[in-house]
């Protein structure tokens, strides 16, 4: 009896053996690229946890992430292993199939709370589903556990997303710079939102700060030129689009920029080129259009210019009150008042904010038609409105309104 036991426990030993020397043999052919081979002879061996996990880290290695996933779930099956859920894990977010990974992760964490980078993964993809009370627990937890790690104070800002919340972002990417003073990701956060509050000489500080670190940086090189345009400093923004040209080529915004740029010091030429680039670069870039209108009619040619205006009406699906102001100059040129009446008409149906406009068409309506109460009604609904925009316009509307009240009043019919 004791014979036939040690026979059977001599059997498994050596069954054992040969079957380590078969997986040794299989890693020498993954190690060496002959993947095709060790997954042959894998596929022929019997199931068991060992056989899948070797078959899910092949696919790994050639990034086939769903066989690998396929592996690693059927490894799982014959045991819980906890390196195997890692890597799992992985290969899900490779396939970026988040809400798997979150319950594998949320797994994980309950199994292993001391595993900072398991929470910090899954802090990370609650952010992607949206689970934002959940990600804030996790990162200001981790923050507990490691104070001077830079990520989660940013993870922490993201995980306030909402637009009136912009001042706690703030704070906390300017927490997370603090413990990183060269944490980018975090320096053109607070570039971007420094920007969008306005306060422009901190947004500039980051800005400088970023392309220091990151000189080819396309984005904080547009907010770089977009605040030197601003400040009217249009030789040093075409300095910097030349340089982002140079990067990035063949961009709507840098040709939308030389042009805005080369027009405001009067070299119309060179604007020219530059806005028709960008007209071609953006079908709905109407903008170009009427800068393009502008050009033509600064070079006398009012009719090209009728041409891009009208371009400009057709474009895009934001307002384009502009463009059918520029129409309006152009049929003041060629001495068509109906025309002009209309355009105006059309600029202020598409941008009732345009107060420019509607002081235009409560003039031209004065002045083209014999009833006067047309443009009284307008100036006042102008006056209802825009009173302070234009102390100039202002004064002029006050004194037409009281003209025409006594021209009326004259007749014996009092305007209200």
């Amino acid at each position: 009896m004791i014979r036939k036991i040690a026979g059977v426990v001599f059997l498994l030993l050596l069954l054992k053996v040969e079957a380590q020397q078969e997986f040794n043999s299989i890693d020498k052919l993954t190690e060496t690229g002959r993947y095709k081979k060790a997954l042959e002879k894998l596929n022929a061996s019997p199931a068991s946890f060992k056989r899948e996990y070797k078959i899910a880290t092949i696919y790994e290695a050639i990034d086939n992430y769903r066989e690998a996933s396929n592996h690693f779930k059927k490894a799982l099956n014959f045991k819980d292993d906890y390196k195997t859920k890692i890597k799992f894990g992985k290969s899900l977010l490779k396939e970026k199939k988040v809400r798997e990974v979150v319950r594998l992760y949320e797994e994980i964490c309950k199994k292993d709370p001391d595993n900072l980078i398991a929470k910090y993964t899954l802090g990370k993809r609650y952010l992607q589903i949206k689970k934002f009370d959940e990600a804030k627990l996790i990162f200001k937890e981790l923050i507990k556990k490691d104070v001077n790690n830079a990520n989660y104070y940013y993870q922490l800002a993201a995980s306030n997303p909402q637009p009136k919340k912009i001042f706690k972002r703030i704070d906390y990417y300017l927490l997370a710079y603090k413990k990183d003073n060269k944490h980018f990701n975090s320096i053109e956060k607070l570039a971007r939102n420094f920007t969008i509050i306005k306060d422009r000489d901190s947004a500039l500080v980051f800005i400088d700060k970023g392309l220091k670190l990151r000189p080819n940086h396309i984005d904080l090189n547009r907010l770089k030129i977009n605040g030197l345009f601003r400040n009217k400093k249009y030789e040093e923004s075409i300095k910097l689009l030349e340089h982002i040209d140079s990067i990035q080529p063949q961009e709507h915004y840098t040709h939308k920029m030389f042009g805005r740029s080369y027009f405001n010091l009067e070299d119309y030429n060179k604007a020219e080129k530059h806005f028709q680039k960008a007209s071609k670069l953006d079908i709905d870039d109407f903008n170009s259009m009427i800068y393009l209108g502008d050009i033509a009619m600064i070079k006398k040619k009012p009719k090209m210019a009728m041409f891009y205006y009208m371009s400009g009406t057709s474009r895009g699906k934001k307002n384009r009150d502009k463009a059918y102001m520029g129409l309006a100059k152009v049929f003041a040129e060629m001495k068509e008042p109906k025309n002009v009446l209309e355009s105006y008409k059309s600029a202020v149906k598409e941008n009732h904010k345009n107060y420019k406009a509607l002081f235009a068409l409560a003039k031209q309506s004065d002045d083209y038609y014999k009833d006067k109460k047309i443009g009284y009604k307008l100036y006042k609904r102008y006056q209802d409105r825009f009173t302070k925009k234009d102390a100039e316009i202002d004064e002029f509307v006050k004194s037409r309104i009281k003209e025409i009240k006594k021209q009326y009043f004259l007749k014996g019919e009092i305007l209200e």
